[in-house]
């Protein structure tokens, strides 16, 4: 079977400190995760920042900056950056750094949705911080805001005039449409890397149907002109992935997606999820790809025209 691509995401911005004292808060453990979770085989590491001393998600660039040039030193991993950031952030905020950084790769959510995390207070717990409980409170109300024109400008200041590739997240069947459309209109060019993305609420559900549909139906929009990874939250992290191997797709893990590593298990680091992905591919006849193989492929720039 073909190469498979690792990605892993060290700690977005859904996850509390609260939640696992395993979660990388500062620019040090995010760039010893980073390191750590390379080292163990994911080709690509996707990022977002936190402000080190409450936790909370940041859109600065100086947080960026605490681990950008680490990681940029001592790996060779593809550095994927977030553009949707926190879906409380403005879209100037969540720009700021990657417009700074001019990333080989950036993340782009192809479409406005409800975004809700509440779910996540069903379980008691002493709270760290004073935003947390708030914060997941408020996601009965929030949408994640991605329009059209919000896609459009993405596509132009980090693409055409940065020469960043994209990792399309797609939450739902409507999003696929939405990545043709950009498609039609020549802001992207082939191959699309595109993310499914499985568990959110308000998104599409953790369904094996969910993903095999998706498949149909990119194969429709995009022909060969495409490879799509899958993510998947929390308990479903391990069993979509490895129904997306199977299927010749490509694999995310990362704290960021799921904090344990077997049922009520906390994982230790996000290298050890790449670890537990990596055996279950290799299993399935897979070869886990190089940062250069993946470079290749997907037609990246290269790390030496990034500008952290």
């Amino acid at each position: 079977m073909s190469g498979i691509i690792i990605t892993c995401a060290l700690t977005g911005s859904i996850h509390t400190p609260s939640m696992s004292p395993h979660l990388p808060i500062t620019g040090a453990e995010i760039a010893r995760a980073g390191r750590e979770a390379a080292e163990a085989g994911a080709a690509i590491l996707h990022l977002h920042a936190r402000d080190p001393v409450t936790g909370q998600p940041s859109a600065a660039l100086e947080h960026f900056n605490g681990f950008m040039p680490a990681l940029a030193r001592d790996t060779d991993a593809v550095l994927n950056l977030s553009t949707g950031g926190s879906a409380v952030m403005s879209l100037d905020d969540r720009l700021a750094a990657p417009l700074a950084i001019a990333p080989e790769m950036a993340s782009l959510n192809m479409g406005t949705m409800n975004f809700a995390l509440y779910p996540m207070l069903g379980k008691d717990r002493d709270w760290l911080h004073d935003w947390e409980k708030p914060f997941l409170e408020g996601t009965d109300d929030l949408v994640f805001k991605n329009t059209p024109r919000d896609i459009a400008r993405i596509l132009t200041s980090l693409g055409t005039e940065r020469g960043a590739r994209f990792e399309f997240e797609c939450y739902d069947l409507s999003h696929l449409y939405m990545l043709r459309h950009f498609a039609d209109r020549g802001l992207i060019r082939p191959p699309y890397f595109i993310q499914f993305v499985f568990g959110v609420l308000g998104g599409m559900g953790p369904d094996p149907e969910n993903l095999s549909h998706m498949v149909r139906i990119a194969d429709k929009l995009f022909g060969g002109d495409y490879l799509f990874s899958v993510l998947a939250a929390g308990r479903f992290q391990m069993p979509l992935i490895t129904m997306a191997a199977a299927m010749g797709g490509h694999v995310r893990v990362g704290l960021e997606d799921s904090l344990t590593i077997a049922r009520g298990q906390l994982a230790r680091s996000n290298a050890e999820q790449v670890v537990k992905i990596r055996e279950i591919v290799e299993r399935l006849g897979r070869v886990v790809m190089t940062p250069d193989e993946v470079r290749a492929t997907l037609g990246l720039k290269g790390a030496g025209q990034v500008d952290a």
